[in-house]
């Protein structure tokens, strides 16, 4: 049943020769401590635009649980309030200057999430209550902005209210008693009967109009942001995390789509990777695989309205973990590592076809990194999704390196590293002897006395692959201070930020737009 294979092939790319930046909005300066979709995102386009770059890729926009990772979510379609510009919401008159006038000395590269969630989420608040009393407001000349404002949030609330009046719920349940995870709230709740549901939503109606007040409000300014990247002709590749939060408003308003336990509502099989590059025993991470006969069941609804979701906020959709879709590594519960799971079968080929059916083609990029066999790569190039090299793995092997730029395809996206490597710079710093030698053979006349950043942002720009793509730390050459995250590890991550606009030079802008055009891209 698993081996179905697809009834179309595309025969050709839909992507075009091009490059662009990777860097989450967390990482962003603001001076509320963390990265938001305000000025310097817009002034970060303005960045792109001037440096020749096409594309914009961020992580998962989602509101984040423990670790504040956005791979570990409260909602797999939820926009995360915490990148909210307060900026924005002064200039609709929902929040004014004086609101922040306690605004603490915020560290300026790194994101301090305990201090920071509070304080932004106390303005969310006043937001949210100046909102409520827009008819009571004494200040005429705004009165119709923001009566116009309401309007608009009523229709988001009608179109959205598949999957918003389920986030909205769980999140007011969450905040009522944060310490428990919801198949260990009361019984009635977890099951979802429906007139304790009702109940809740009744007792609750505040707590759960802030949060489609909250969710109005990302996505009004996240597509707005969006908008101003498409007329500049730059593109957003936007994130989809195969797995969700066990912890989360899909789970707790779905747990037939996943392997629970069935009395409990317990994980009951765990996600994860056997021992790789990143760790010796493997990672866990905790999330419950999928139910995927009875996802086959129901023609992949929920996965299929995950993609047409996201496909409306984002131009390009990047598949993480792209290896699950052909089979998945499963743990039992109980395990403290990865090491004890197995394969198990995905049914990625019809989940695909049935995409392509419901939705056409979408432009999908596939995160193919890890324990890559033949049957995931025949699922990657049957549906023709651009696969991943990354530069600072190419030179731990021999010629043969698939990650060696002259083993490149045309249809594959190359990365000087990605959010989970150490930046260019800090790679270097701990390579190998093997790797500098093997590296200066590779580069030797090619770019003789740039630093290695740079270096490397060539050799990809240079290389065949249709998409280069730079983490902004290796456009800045930083070293590993500056690193996003690491695998296997639960805290101390996802917190770097750049601390200027003003570090986005024309010098560095120039420079880099020069390669670009350089290598047609």
């Amino acid at each position: 049943m698993f081996s179905i294979k697809p009834y179309f092939k595309i025969l050709c790319m839909n992507f075009q020769r091009s490059s662009g930046i990777l860097l989450h909005p967390t990482s962003l300066p603001s001076k509320f401590g963390i990265g938001d979709l305000g000025a310097t995102a817009y002034q970060f386009i303005e960045f792109l635009a001037r440096s020749g770059q096409k594309l914009w890729q961020v992580l998962p926009l989602g509101p984040t649980g423990y670790g504040n990772s956005p791979y570990m979510s409260y909602s797999a379609i939820a926009g995360n309030p915490y990148l909210i510009s307060p900026d924005l919401l002064q200039h609709q008159h929902l929040l004014k200057e004086s609101d922040w006038e306690d605004l603490p000395e915020f560290s300026l590269d790194a994101v301090d999430f305990d201090a920071v969630i509070p304080y932004k989420r106390q303005l969310l608040e006043i937001a949210f209550d100046r909102f409520q009393k827009v008819y009571e407001s004494q200040e005429e000349q705004h009165h119709h902005e923001l009566y116009l404002l309401q309007e608009k949030f009523k229709k988001f609330c009608e179109s959205e209210a598949a999957w918003l009046e389920d986030y909205v719920l769980f999140m007011a349940l969450l905040e009522a008693d944060p310490t428990v995870t919801w198949n260990h709230w009361e019984p009635a709740i977890a099951k979802r009967e429906p007139e304790a549901l009702q109940q809740k939503r009744e007792e609750l109606a505040d707590r759960i109009a802030f949060h489609r007040f909250v969710q109005f409000i990302f996505f009004d300014q996240w597509l707005r942001l969006k908008q101003y990247a498409n007329d500049r002709q730059i593109k957003i590749i936007g994130d989809i995390p195969i797995y969700v939060s066990h912890h989360s408003a899909d789970v707790w308003a779905n747990p037939e789509n996943f392997a629970l336990e069935p009395e409990t509502y317990a994980v009951g099989m765990m996600a994860g990777v056997p021992p790789d590059y990143f760790s010796a025993t493997g990672q866990l991470w905790g999330n419950p695989v999928y139910n995927w006969e009875y996802l086959q069941e129901t023609d992949f609804a929920w996965w299929i309205d995950r993609f047409r979701f996201l496909n409306r906020y984002v131009d390009i959709i990047r598949i993480d973990h792209f290896r699950g879709f052909e089979s998945f590594w499963q743990v039992p519960k109980g395990e403290e590592t990865a090491i004890n799971g197995e394969w198990k079968l995905a049914p990625g080929a019809e989940l695909f076809n049935k995409i392509k059916e419901v939705l056409g083609e979408l432009p999908i990029l596939a995160e193919d990194l890890g324990i890559i066999t033949p049957e995931v790569e025949q699922l990657r190039d049957d549906f023709a999704f651009p696969g991943m090299r990354v530069l600072m793995f190419a030179f731990g092997g021999g010629s043969d390196n698939f990650h060696l730029p002259h083993n490149y395809v045309r249809n594959s996206v190359v990365y000087t590293g990605t959010h989970d490597n150490d930046t260019a710079v800090g790679w270097w710093q701990r390579a190998s002897k093997y790797e500098k030698n093997l590296f200066y053979r590779y580069i030797v006349g090619f770019a003789a006395g740039e630093p290695i950043n740079w270096v490397m942002l060539r050799l990809a720009m240079a290389s065949v692959s249709v998409i280069a793509i730079a983490p902004l730390q290796d456009v800045l050459g930083l070293d590993n201070s500056a690193r996003m995250n690491t695998p296997a590890t639960a805290t101390g991550n996802w917190g770097w930020r750049y601390s200027e606009p003003n570090l986005l030079t024309q010098e560095l802008s120039d420079r880099l737009l020069d390669i670009t055009q350089l290598y047609s891209r």
